[in-house]
């Protein structure tokens, strides 16, 4: 198995949402989320993200705006939707629970999660009473005797 391609598979699977995290905070210029993400060692290239932006654009989650630059052409800057933000927070919320999870497995479990959920409740399977004395106590309060 490949080691790179697991990697590579699991930045893929966060990319969308970091994205949205940075532009989340204040409108962004696409070299500013390169630059962001190479800060936190997510390294993404411009072939990668401009169509990730455009896909998140026509599907209404981003709205963008052009800015006169002194020093070249216009600049897009993007920022989020109503539905942009309304999805953020879904996929937050979603990021929260998983990651959770996550480390709750990688972690293994502590020692007062080992114990039954159900401690200190009686097991219905499990009585003072043989079961046949249990069906013959029953059977004897309904009239009924079971073999």
């Amino acid at each position: 198995m490949n080691i790179e391609n697991t990697q590579s598979q699991m930045r893929k699977g966060v990319l969308e949402f970091c994205i949205l995290s940075i532009i989340q905070r204040e409108e962004a210029y696409p070299s500013d989320i390169i630059e962001e993400m190479k800060k936190a060692h997510l390294n993404i290239l411009e072939g990668t993200l401009y169509p990730l932006l455009t896909r998140l654009k026509n599907a209404d989650l981003l709205a963008y705006r052009w800015v006169e630059s002194s020093g070249g052409p216009p600049r897009k800057y993007f920022s989020l939707t109503e539905k942009g933000a309304a999805f953020y927070k879904e996929l937050e919320a979603t990021w929260r629970e998983m990651s959770d999870s996550v480390e709750r497995v990688i972690e293994g479990p502590k020692v007062e999660e080992i114990k039954s959920p159900d401690e200190g409740q009686e097991d219905p399977a499990i009585s003072d009473q043989p079961e046949a004395n249990k069906n013959n106590e029953e059977g004897s309060a309904t009239g009924q005797i079971n073999p």
